[in-house]
């Protein structure tokens, strides 16, 4: 397959838009009904109570920095590097048959295993082609929706489109100012839960991931890539059958504000028809690569059925994202990665709500920082936090998760521009710039707050 090439494309878009803030991404869940997360009772500065500890000049806290946990094979934080040596794969450690039932009330089975037909599918890893039978049948989702005429940008960057750049408050563009919507879901609503969730996979190293979210009872979100689908699909069947969430993260991890609108119902087309092909079931939950999305991507999205998921950021501009993706490219160290954490830890603690926070499940070091040095942080922080899958943190059914099982009919969103549904002012999360939704899109959402108000008026519970 082309994960190889994928992972040196990424690279190399890491290296090329370092200065510009620039981001990569990937989560799951367990037991049904069961509250997720904990944190232990250590009173240590956020560090696992079974590692041995060094300092470290590039912690941007005085707290030590772990060094290799007891019993597993992490290597220590100082040799997490871009010239690390590549680590064997990870087995997958249970598998499914076909007509097996997933934890979801209301699912279908699993189908036939998946069995990858080149000839079927969009050339991997490249934007996928908006001339086929299914992107036009995907593009008759958009009726009834008012999508904003909004030109896509030069290629998603501030630098390279600097006439859209000034436009940014206008067009609602999250990477030029950080601008939100009150569709876009960007924190949990209760004081220190961190929803957890990895980008990118399913990767070679995201079994040994699931292996560890398992022994702690952790669930997390996985924003999943359709090209990595079709190389690994029994280990999106193993996320899923684990009981944690799955999302849609495009086709080919393209900036979604460059392409055309036909272009983006590609993208997030086949990224959904993969894993609906996979593990029976098409997500409602979506994540922009590089968080590259404005007023037009998020209308597309919401037609489709899916509603927009973006890490946290604060009002003083500063992103919830760990830089780990920028480990593999040499860009940072492996302890400046976890520096980054701490300093993540450390702002939670002034936010009135939860976060979320962005990190990967595609490579070795994004893997290895994950298991051994963030998730052990997290769990020993103090005051303690709770680990939580994104959905379930704001509140969200597990059968809302996923088309075939939803019964909630305003959720996502009616397919309707008709009604009183803008969005309130003020509102839109913990974006940088918060503003009322504009134009032609307002009158295509619901706020979080009003989806979350029509469950309740539905008898719908906000625990799964």
């Amino acid at each position: 397959m082309q994960l190889q090439a994928f992972v040196a494309l990424l690279s190399l878009l890491g290296a090329a838009n370092a200065t510009q803030d620039r981001h990569v991404r990937l989560g799951k869940r367990q037991n049904a009904g069961a509250v997720v997360g904990s944190s232990s009772t250590s009173q240590s500065s956020g560090l696992p109570t079974t590692t041995s500890f060094t300092s470290s000049a590039t912690s941007i806290s005085n707290s030590p920095v772990p060094t290799t946990p007891v019993g597993t094979t992490i290597p220590p934080l100082a040799n997490i590097t871009s010239g690390m040596a590549t680590p064997s794969t990870v087995p997958v450690t249970a598998t499914y048959s076909a007509g097996s039932t997933p934890l979801i009330s209301g699912a279908p089975v699993l189908p036939t295993p998946f069995v990858f037909q080149a000839a079927s599918w969009p050339t991997q890893d490249q934007i996928a082609p908006s001339d086929s039978v299914e992107v036009s049948q995907w593009m008759e989702e958009l009726t009834g929706f008012n999508i904003p005429d909004i030109s896509p940008t030069a290629d998603g960057t501030c630098v390279g489109d600097p006439v859209a750049a000034s436009q940014a408050a206008s067009r609602g563009w999250w990477t030029c100012g950080g601008y939100t919507r009150a569709t876009d879901i960007t924190s949990c609503p209760t004081k220190m839960t961190w929803g957890v969730s990895f980008d990118d996979g399913p990767g070679f190293y995201t079994q040994e991931l699931l292996n560890y979210l398992a022994s702690k009872n952790l669930t997390s979100t996985f924003f999943v890539i359709g090209s990595r689908i079709v190389e690994r699909p029994q280990v999106l069947v193993e996320e899923y059958m684990a009981g944690h969430e799955i999302a849609v993260h495009t086709w080919s991890h393209r900036p979604l504000t460059m392409l055309t609108t036909a272009q983006v119902v590609a993208e997030l087309g086949w990224a959904r028809k993969a894993i609906k092909d996979v593990i029976g079931v098409t997500p409602t939950l979506m994540r922009p690569p590089f968080g590259d999305i404005d007023d037009r991507v998020r209308a597309i999205s919401l037609a489709m059925g899916m509603v927009p998921v973006i890490w946290t950021s604060t009002g003083t501009g500063a992103t919830f994202d760990t830089n780990d993706w920028k480990v593999p490219g040499g860009v940072v160290t492996g302890p400046q990665s976890f520096a980054t954490f701490e300093a993540i830890l450390g702002n939670a603690t002034m936010l009135n709500t939860g976060f979320v926070v962005l990190e990967h499940d595609l490579y070795p070091q994004t893997v290895d920082l994950a298991i051994g040095y963030t998730l052990p942080a997290a769990m020993n922080f103090t005051p303690s936090l709770t680990l939580d899958s994104i959905g379930h943190c704001n509140g969200i059914p597990s059968t809302n998760l996923y088309r075939e099982s939803n019964t909630n009919t305003s959720f996502p969103y009616a397919n309707s521009t008709s009604g009183d549904s803008s969005v309130p002012s003020g509102s839109g999360g913990n974006g940088g710039s918060s503003t009322t939704t504009s134009g032609a899109l307002s009158n295509a959402i619901m706020p979080i707050s009003m989806i979350v108000a029509s469950l309740l008026a539905a008898g719908g519970s906000l625990l799964m």
